[in-house]
């Protein structure tokens, strides 16, 4: 699975009664766009480093004209 900045991570809950989880991409830790991320959640603010499982799905969005990755800037946002 690969990522850029600014696309949409959802996890959906695998436990009866558990909430749907989902948020925004706001730093890549390779170049290819491969895991971990670094996901900015929808509920909290917070941000955390993310490995997707199998419960994860990703929607890609398009920013024509925009490098989301330029050359040699990787992890841009810590907490």
């Amino acid at each position: 699975m690969k990522a850029d900045i600014g696309d949409r991570v959802i996890v959906n809950a695998t436990r009866p009664g558990a909430a749907r989880r989902d948020g925004e991409i706001v730093a890549l830790h390779h170049p290819d766009g491969s895991p971990p991320w670094d996901v900015r959640w929808s509920e909290t603010g917070r941000v955390s480093m993310f490995f997707p499982g199998p419960d994860t799905r990703l929607h890609h969005f398009e920013h024509p004209g925009r490098d989301l990755r330029p050359a040699g800037v990787l992890h841009t946002f810590a907490d």
